[in-house]
């Protein structure tokens, strides 16, 4: 429990040192001697705004926070644990933890996040909907923001068909914002889930929302933008994503109103138009279904062995029986791209044929697939 203690804590210090911190923890650097470091170094900082509280201090609101959650039934799930989102641990500076609230079982299926104009019109608000339903009803997880707008349309959507959806908050989960989506945040919680990077009980800042973007792409193997302007927060989710080597698409919109300029300079940049549905699961490479075969995924599929022939399969091919990979490595050994190895270690792990280890790690099973 100390080195969940000393997590928490790293992510109480300034948020100008959290991306130093989750590139040192995949560094492989300790929780505790790190937390101790980043303390000394704030406090020998003169411009320093505010003196550091001590290492001590952060523990102390750390185990409260940890108490809180407890309290409030939410989880917390450590960077170091098995359950983490693989896709998330992946990125150059995850979240040290996760605090969630609802079924963690949304974590393992692959996500397509929408987002888009807060402001949106009636048109992007019906294609977010009528894409997320479309979507979950596939058996993906629909990933936002819990915005006004195209992001909760996106979560009704995927909802409307039983779906799962995944909520990224820049505040901590037990604070609903905004307040008009209490009773649409308890639905998500029914079937999905909601997470944040903050200790619970933090308010919504500005500072906040921006680098909860990085999760929500993070979490996905495809960000999906509906009407965007010139300075849309969706465009910074757009540019986590292609740092992180997920796929970008947009929907067209009107170009009379200039409501998704910033949709189409994506478009004019060489993202990929979205029509439907099948114009995201092709991207994927995710096998297109017909209506039947899609409700049944969205009802729950059968596990299958997700065709891997050991001898053929690039992914199993580069993984030793017993030893725990990467997925830098394995993505290096294999020649995928994150989008790609990302989607094919999920039908691996479904068939059984590898599992996920502590620190965004996979191990290869030594028996036949």
């Amino acid at each position: 429990m100390s080195a969940v203690i000393d997590l928490v804590g790293l992510t109480l210090l300034p948020l100008w040192r959290w991306r130093l911190v989750a590139e040192q923890l995949r560094a492989g650097q300790a929780p505790p001697a790190l937390l101790e470091q980043h303390c000394d170094d704030w406090t020998c900082m003169p411009l320093s705004k505010a003196a550091c509280p001590g290492v001590d201090v952060l523990r102390s609101r750390a185990a409260a926070a940890v108490d809180r959650a407890t309290r409030q039934h939410i989880e917390l799930v450590a960077w170091s644990d098995p359950r983490y989102p693989a896709a998330l641990s992946a990125i150059i500076d995850p979240p040290p933890v996760l605090w969630v609230r609802g079924s963690l079982s949304a974590f393992d299926r692959p996500s397509v996040a929408i987002v888009g104009s807060r402001s949106g019109s009636p048109y992007a608000l019906a294609a977010a909907e009528r894409l997320a339903a479309d979507l979950a009803a596939r058996g993906l997880v629909v990933t936002s923001g819990l915005a006004r707008g195209v992001d909760s349309a996106a979560h009704r959507g995927a909802l409307s068909v039983g779906g799962h959806t995944l909520a990224v908050l820049g505040c901590g989960v037990d604070v609903v914002y905004p307040r008009e989506h209490v009773a649409l945040a308890g639905e998500i919680v029914g079937t999905g889930a909601m997470l944040s990077e903050l200790v619970p009980g933090t308010p919504p800042q500005a500072q906040f929302f921006p680098r909860r973007n990085r999760i929500i792409s993070g979490l996905s193997r495809a960000i999906v933008v509906i009407e965007a302007g010139d300075r849309s927060g969706s465009l910074i989710t757009a540019r986590c994503a292609l740092e992180q080597g997920r796929e970008v698409l947009a929907v067209p919109g009107n170009i009379l109103n200039g409501r998704n300029r910033g949709g189409h300079a994506l478009l004019r940049d060489g993202a990929k138009i979205v029509e439907t549905a099948d114009d995201i699961v092709e991207e994927l490479g995710l096998p297109v279904l017909g209506a039947r075969e899609a409700s049944g995924v969205a009802g729950g599929s059968k596990k299958t062995d997700g065709g891997c022939t050991p001898n053929t399969d690039p992914v199993l091919a580069c993984l030793i029986p017993g030893e725990s990979c990467d997925l830098d490595t394995i993505a290096e050994r294999s020649g995928l791209s994150a989008a790609r190895l990302l989607t094919r270690l999920f039908e691996l792990e479904v068939g059984g044929a590898v599992g996920r280890v502590g620190g965004g790690r996979f191990v290869r099973f030594d028996r036949s697939c």
